[in-house]
């Protein structure tokens, strides 16, 4: 993948010499991790530049997206519409990790690891290799490729690639920890605002200090809250077993509540790179993207604005959860589907359903399937932690009603019109249960 990196990196210096670059992006972690890469590394090259970050790329909006008088380049973006951006007039690059169908790849400029058989990276590992390619000095953006990495859930696929950016951020520390609440808020909050669901605790700043207290771990010492790295190892202990309890499954499947934390430089101060992922997705689920990008840049007070934003989308995914308990669900073998309707807002469905995913309520094997109305549309969320391909599923799916699909194995995402609701979910039904037929 290297040398077509290079290939890449070498056509779009020479087409932006000049021109203007039209850098269009995703709006979740990853895509605004990778636009700031490319936008330092523009800047670093005095090209000129627009930017617009979107929430989905449909169809309909690819004509008014490119600009054929310049370079077009998309983020975390654009394999699922590889047939319609193969026949515009303007100059198209992609950098894109999602599931691609290689046989309709053309002449399309493309990075793509599933077209060269390497491993799953996140968009914004790509973006920063490529910047790399373009400036052996720009090891300093490797710290946004390991916000974008966790943006995606992708720190525990570490590979030769991410291996090179980890040691390409000098000024990181690596360190074992839950994986599911920041390492760097108040401990009671950390703990409020966990990104799984804890009985009892989350969402109930109340229950977080009770369940601190019933374990013998003090919150607040001198009038100072603690954090979790303030924890000696006694204590650290105690609680990564005090949770294990609290939020395991009948599988007894842990180790995927425990994984690397980052700790990266940003704005002056040692950072977890998870929470700014949590702060940068926040900010754009709530159409703050601005925020997001501006955080990202490290610009000065886009931190306490990005804080101010999080409290509320921190609101928003308490009141989803507590939806979801009252929403009719339509449940089979190994599969659930909640259809919100307009009672949870599209831009969190796909939180939700990640959290649901690793609720100790449903097996690693469950695929969880949320929608949510989006306008005049529905978006669809997949989720599963490990077994069957859920991107391929609600492809197959789409392919017979027609919209816009892409993703991940273990994480995709659809978009279907609102009269092929109820044709959706029942296709769907009957797809989840040929592949359990399948197993």
């Amino acid at each position: 993948m290297i040398s077509q990196l290079k290939l890449l990196s070498e056509r779009f210096l020479k087409s932006t010499e000049n021109k203007k670059v039209n850098v269009i992006t995703h709006h979740d972690t990853d895509g605004i991790s990778s636009a700031a890469i490319l936008i330092k590394t523009l800047q670093k090259l005095d090209r000129k530049f627009s930017i617009r970050i979107i929430k989905q790329l449909e169809k309909e909006m690819i004509d008014e997206l490119i600009k054929e008088d310049e370079v077009n380049i998309f983020l975390d973006l654009g394999s699922s519409n590889i047939e319609e951006l193969e026949k515009v007039k303007g100059e198209v690059f992609i950098i894109d990790h999602h599931q691609i169908d290689k046989e309709k790849v053309g002449n399309t400029n493309i990075i793509n690891p599933m077209l060269t058989g390497d491993p799953d990276i996140s968009g914004s590992s790509l973006t920063y290799l490529f910047a790399k390619e373009i400036n052996k000095e720009n090891t300093n953006l490797a710290k946004l490729a390991i916000i974008g990495m966790i943006g995606d859930m992708l720190e525990k696929n570490i590979n030769h690639f991410t291996n090179q950016i980890i040691k390409d951020a000098k000024e990181v520390i690596v360190k074992k920890g839950l994986s599911f609440f920041s390492a760097t808020r108040p401990l009671h909050k950390a703990l409020e605002f966990s990104n799984i669901y804890i009985n009892g605790v989350t969402g109930k700043e109340n229950g977080a200090i009770k369940f601190l207290n019933e374990i013998g771990i003090e919150w607040k010492t001198n009038g100072s809250y603690r954090t979790p790295l303030d924890l000696d190892e006694d204590e650290n202990s105690k609680l990564i077993t005090s949770l294990l309890l609290r939020v395991s499954n009948d599988n007894g499947d842990n180790e995927r509540l425990i994984s690397n934390l980052y700790l990266i430089k940003f704005l002056n101060k040692m950072e977890d790179a998870r929470e700014l992922s949590t702060l940068i997705n926040a900010c754009s689920r709530l159409g703050h993207s601005e925020v997001a990008l501006a955080l990202c840049l490290e610009t000065k007070r886009a931190k306490e604005k990005a804080e101010t934003i999080y409290a509320e989308y921190k609101q928003n995914l308490v009141h989803a959860l507590n939806t979801i308990e009252n929403i009719d669900k339509i449940e089979g073998k190994n599969y659930v589907i909640i259809n919100a309707r307009d009672e949870i807002k599209d831009t969190i469905i796909g939180t939700v359903a990640s959290m649901l995913s690793n609720s100790p309520k449903y097996t690693p094997e469950t695929i969880i399937i949320t929608m949510a109305y989006s306008e005049d549309k529905v978006k669809v969320s997949g989720r599963i932690k490990y077994g069957r391909n859920i991107a391929e599923i609600l492809s197959r799916v789409i392919a017979e009603l027609g919209g816009e699909c892409g993703g991940h194995p273990n994480a995709a995402g659809c978009l279907i019109s609102k009269n092929q609701e109820y044709d959706f979910i029942e296709k769907l039904k009957k797809e989840l249960e040929i592949e359990v037929v399948k197993l």
